[in-house]
Protein backbone atom coordinates (compact mmCIF):
# COMPACT_ATOMS: atom_id res chain seq x y z
CA UNK A 1 0.00 0.00 0.00
CA UNK A 2 1.75 3.56 -0.48
CA UNK A 3 0.61 6.75 0.72
CA UNK A 4 0.93 9.63 -2.34
CA UNK A 5 1.38 13.37 -1.51
CA UNK A 6 -0.96 15.69 -2.86
CA UNK A 7 2.14 16.54 -5.67
CA UNK A 8 2.99 13.27 -6.01
CA UNK A 9 6.74 13.71 -5.82
CA UNK A 10 6.96 11.70 -3.36
CA UNK A 11 5.56 7.66 -2.56
CA UNK A 12 6.36 6.27 0.81
CA UNK A 13 5.55 2.52 1.50
CA UNK A 14 3.53 2.12 4.55
CA UNK A 15 2.99 -1.41 6.05
CA UNK A 16 -0.12 -1.89 7.30
CA UNK A 17 -0.97 -4.92 9.51
CA UNK A 18 -3.35 -7.50 8.77
CA UNK A 19 -5.47 -6.56 11.64
CA UNK A 20 -6.08 -3.26 9.97
CA UNK A 21 -6.21 -4.13 6.04
CA UNK A 22 -9.98 -4.58 5.60
CA UNK A 23 -10.21 -1.11 7.81
CA UNK A 24 -7.75 0.74 5.34
CA UNK A 25 -9.34 -0.18 2.59
CA UNK A 26 -12.31 1.06 3.38
CA UNK A 27 -10.78 4.11 4.16
CA UNK A 28 -8.69 4.45 0.69
CA UNK A 29 -12.18 4.72 -1.06
CA UNK A 30 -13.92 7.01 1.20
CA UNK A 31 -13.89 10.67 -0.17
CA UNK A 32 -11.70 13.62 1.33
CA UNK A 33 -15.18 15.32 2.75
CA UNK A 34 -16.82 11.92 3.77
CA UNK A 35 -13.03 11.27 5.63
CA UNK A 36 -13.26 15.02 7.45
CA UNK A 37 -16.85 13.83 8.25
CA UNK A 38 -15.05 10.49 9.76
CA UNK A 39 -12.48 11.95 11.70
CA UNK A 40 -14.82 15.02 13.21
CA UNK A 41 -16.95 11.90 14.54
CA UNK A 42 -13.72 9.85 15.93
CA UNK A 43 -12.74 13.43 17.77
CA UNK A 44 -16.31 13.33 19.22
CA UNK A 45 -16.39 10.29 20.27
CA UNK A 46 -12.73 9.63 21.89
CA UNK A 47 -12.64 13.07 22.71
CA UNK A 48 -9.64 13.70 20.77
CA UNK A 49 -7.74 15.86 18.29
CA UNK A 50 -6.65 14.83 15.15
CA UNK A 51 -4.78 18.50 14.74
CA UNK A 52 -0.91 18.59 14.62
CA UNK A 53 -0.07 20.45 17.95
CA UNK A 54 0.82 24.02 17.26
CA UNK A 55 4.59 25.64 18.13
CA UNK A 56 3.82 27.43 21.70
CA UNK A 57 7.02 30.08 20.83
CA UNK A 58 6.24 32.76 18.60
CA UNK A 59 8.90 33.60 15.76
CA UNK A 60 11.05 37.29 16.67
CA UNK A 61 11.43 39.61 13.85
CA UNK A 62 14.69 41.18 13.02
CA UNK A 63 13.10 44.73 14.60
CA UNK A 64 12.91 43.74 18.01
CA UNK A 65 10.34 41.58 20.12
CA UNK A 66 7.47 41.73 17.74
CA UNK A 67 5.71 38.46 16.19
CA UNK A 68 6.84 38.26 12.41
CA UNK A 69 3.02 37.38 10.81
CA UNK A 70 3.44 34.51 8.33
CA UNK A 71 0.91 34.32 5.26
CA UNK A 72 -0.59 30.87 5.76
CA UNK A 73 0.12 28.71 2.21
CA UNK A 74 -2.55 26.28 3.08
CA UNK A 75 -6.02 26.49 3.98
CA UNK A 76 -9.50 24.13 5.26
CA UNK A 77 -12.30 25.84 2.98
CA UNK A 78 -15.30 26.16 4.86
CA UNK A 79 -19.03 26.12 4.06
CA UNK A 80 -20.90 28.59 6.61
CA UNK A 81 -23.93 29.42 5.16
CA UNK A 82 -25.93 29.03 1.75
CA UNK A 83 -27.76 32.33 1.04
CA UNK A 84 -30.41 32.50 -1.37
CA UNK A 85 -29.51 30.74 -4.12
CA UNK A 86 -29.76 27.29 -2.31
CA UNK A 87 -29.79 25.90 -6.31
CA UNK A 88 -26.53 27.76 -7.37
CA UNK A 89 -24.74 26.71 -4.22
CA UNK A 90 -25.48 22.80 -5.16
CA UNK A 91 -24.45 23.94 -8.44
CA UNK A 92 -21.24 24.89 -7.23
CA UNK A 93 -20.81 22.01 -4.46
CA UNK A 94 -21.35 19.27 -7.51
CA UNK A 95 -18.36 21.33 -9.35
CA UNK A 96 -15.73 21.55 -6.91
CA UNK A 97 -16.43 19.08 -5.02
CA UNK A 98 -17.27 16.06 -7.43
CA UNK A 99 -20.80 14.98 -5.91
CA UNK A 100 -23.51 13.66 -7.09
CA UNK A 101 -27.12 15.75 -7.10
CA UNK A 102 -28.29 13.82 -4.53
CA UNK A 103 -25.06 14.34 -1.69
CA UNK A 104 -24.71 17.61 -2.91
CA UNK A 105 -27.87 18.37 -2.05
CA UNK A 106 -27.53 17.03 1.01
CA UNK A 107 -24.31 18.57 1.93
CA UNK A 108 -25.94 22.03 0.98
CA UNK A 109 -28.55 21.01 3.25
CA UNK A 110 -26.97 20.13 6.56
CA UNK A 111 -25.26 23.66 6.90
CA UNK A 112 -28.16 24.60 7.97
CA UNK A 113 -27.20 22.73 11.35
CA UNK A 114 -23.51 23.41 11.21
CA UNK A 115 -20.56 24.84 9.13
CA UNK A 116 -19.30 22.12 6.06
CA UNK A 117 -15.76 21.55 5.25
CA UNK A 118 -14.90 21.66 1.47
CA UNK A 119 -11.53 21.26 0.86
CA UNK A 120 -8.90 20.79 3.91
CA UNK A 121 -5.14 21.38 2.82
CA UNK A 122 -5.58 23.10 -0.40
CA UNK A 123 -2.70 26.00 -1.57
CA UNK A 124 -3.52 29.49 -1.36
CA UNK A 125 -4.70 29.85 -4.74
CA UNK A 126 -7.40 27.08 -5.15
CA UNK A 127 -9.29 28.13 -2.24
CA UNK A 128 -9.46 31.43 -3.00
CA UNK A 129 -10.80 30.37 -6.58
CA UNK A 130 -12.68 27.71 -4.38
CA UNK A 131 -14.17 30.80 -1.86
CA UNK A 132 -15.08 33.11 -5.38
CA UNK A 133 -17.21 30.25 -6.84
CA UNK A 134 -18.88 29.86 -3.72
CA UNK A 135 -19.60 33.69 -2.74
CA UNK A 136 -20.82 34.53 -6.71
CA UNK A 137 -23.41 31.75 -6.18
CA UNK A 138 -24.08 33.74 -2.66
CA UNK A 139 -22.68 31.50 -0.33
CA UNK A 140 -20.47 32.34 2.93
CA UNK A 141 -17.44 31.02 2.97
CA UNK A 142 -14.40 31.07 5.02
CA UNK A 143 -10.74 29.84 4.80
CA UNK A 144 -9.06 28.49 7.88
Amino acid sequence: MTKETKDEEKVEEVNVPDKFAKLVGEIEKMSVLDLSELIKVLEKKFGVSAAAPMAVAAPVSATGGEAAVEEKSVYNVELKGVGEKKIEVIKVVRDVIGKGLKEAKDFVDAVATSPQMIAEGVEKKEADEMKKKFEEAGAQVELK
